[in-house]
Parts: C-alpha cells; structure tokens; sequence
C-alpha cells in the first residue's frame, strides 16, 4: 500500500480542498471559517472540514477518493485532525453509515450543541440523518472505509 500524509491546509492552498471535492463529483463544501485537512499520496487523496462549535468540533465533508477507498485513508485523516483538537467531535450521516463511523469510535449523540441541534433538525426536514459524537478519549477500534458526509 502506498504511504501517504494527512495535514491541515493554510492560507490560499484552502480553496484546493474545494478543487478535490468538484473534481469527484461530490456536494461537499470546503467550510470557510473552519480547518481544512487532506490526505495526499502525491495529490489529494482525501479530505474533511472541522467547524468550530460550543464545546468541541463539527465534522463535515469528509470525502475519500474512490480508488483509495478501503485503505484506511479516512481512519487515519480523522485521527490526524482530531489529534490537533480539545473536546468532543460531532458529525451527522445517513443511518446506513453509522456502523462505519461506530468503527472509528463516534457513537449516537444525543446532547448536541444548540447550534447543531438546530441544524440537524432543520436538515432532517428532507433527509434521513442521525448525530454521532467521538470524545477525544474514545479511541477507534479499527481502520475504515471512506464516506461523504
């Protein structure tokens, strides 16, 4: 498996994780006021933005490239990010990822921020979504797949 690297993206190199995420077709948006962070392998192979929020982070965009799905790139940018942050780390996704994210130590949230909890209920007006939260304490058990948020 080819190594790779996961670091925060500063300054005008912001806007490549935006750049990544149209190249792949997907959604996403890179979070203006937030922290950017990549996986390279050469180029981006991987990316995710934490939003601060009361009490800890707000996880959203992460996406994997789909040829380096499987290979742990999520676990290990997830960990990498969240190293660098105090307090807990919130993250909303379809029910169907919930035991992928479940293997990387996020569990059901029920005490959201009120900033979060309003979005989520706002969001849940046209889709099916449930809050996840990891603890800085709560290690993964296991690496695992990529998803978007």
């Amino acid at each position: 498996m080819p190594a790779f690297h996961c670091r925060p993206l500063i300054g005008p190199e912001r806007r490549l994780l935006e750049h990544f995420y149209r190249q792949h077709g997907a959604r996403m948006r890179a979070v203006a006021d937030g922290q950017q962070w990549v996986a390279r392998e050469g180029g981006i192979i991987a990316g995710l933005n934490l939003g601060a929020v009361d009490g800890g982070q707000w996880l959203t965009g992460l996406f994997v490239a789909p040829q380096w799905r499987g290979h742990g790139v999520a676990s290990q940018l997830i960990d990498t990010a969240l190293a660098e942050t105090g307090g807990p780390t919130w993250l909303f996704c379809h029910p169907d990822l919930q035991p992928f994210y479940q293997r990387l130590g996020f569990t059901a949230a029920y005490d959201l921020p009120e900033a979060l909890a309003a979005r989520l209920a706002r969001y849940q007006r046209s889709k099916r979504l449930v809050a996840l939260v990891r603890d800085q304490s709560s290690p993964p058990s296991s690496p695992g797949n990529s998803t978007s948020v």
